[in-house]
């Protein structure tokens, strides 16, 4: 069955075509020639058109391998950083976000600093309507740090309010990853 899409009310092509063409500015999906980034770089980070910009879909991304470095110690911090948001005009590449992410291997930030960083660039680039960031970090000297910063436009000040009490909420029931 052919899956076919109008595009600017005289083009007809298909999902396929649709996709590709939405894809053209990608520099690393498909590219075969990825360059993974050393140090924080903010600038691999890269946008779609989200090909429902009417729908209020949610967009989940986790990251079980996150690394950062105690701006102090230089001691490896291990997390999963938990992404969600809800997209207005863009979505991220995944391919890019995993290159994002792998860019803070080496970078010396607090836990709290680099969750919300990671939010910021992600406003930056995507204006979404609504995104969260939550981290998860592995205990150290038996303590958990799980930083939450989140963003919303006018339409999603009431959902923020809502989640930031859900997630206070989920901080007292929390058990410790090993």
């Amino acid at each position: 069955m052919l899956n076919i899409t109008e595009i600017d009310g005289n083009n007809l092509y298909t999902a396929e075509e649709e996709a590709a063409n939405d894809a053209k500015e990608l520099k690393s999906l498909g590219s075969g020639n990825t360059k993974y980034p050393t140090h924080y770089d903010p600038s691999v980070l890269e946008r779609f058109p989200n090909p429902n910009p009417g729908a209020d879909d949610l967009v989940g991304l986790d990251c079980f391998e996150f690394r950062s470095l105690c701006p102090l110690t230089k001691q490896p911090d291990l997390a999963t950083i938990h992404i969600c948001y809800i997209p207005d005009k863009h979505m991220v590449e995944s391919k890019s976000i995993k290159l994002y992410l792998f860019s803070y291997a080496n970078h010396g930030a607090f836990h709290e600093r680099c969750v919300h960083t990671i939010m910021e660039d992600l406003v930056k680039l995507l204006e979404p309507k609504y995104l969260e960031v939550y981290g998860d970090f592995n205990s150290r000297g038996g303590v958990c740090i799980l930083p939450f910063a989140q963003y919303a436009n006018d339409e999603y000040i009431e959902f923020k309010k809502e989640r930031k009490l859900q997630m206070m909420n989920m901080f007292t029931t929390h058990t410790p990853r090993h």
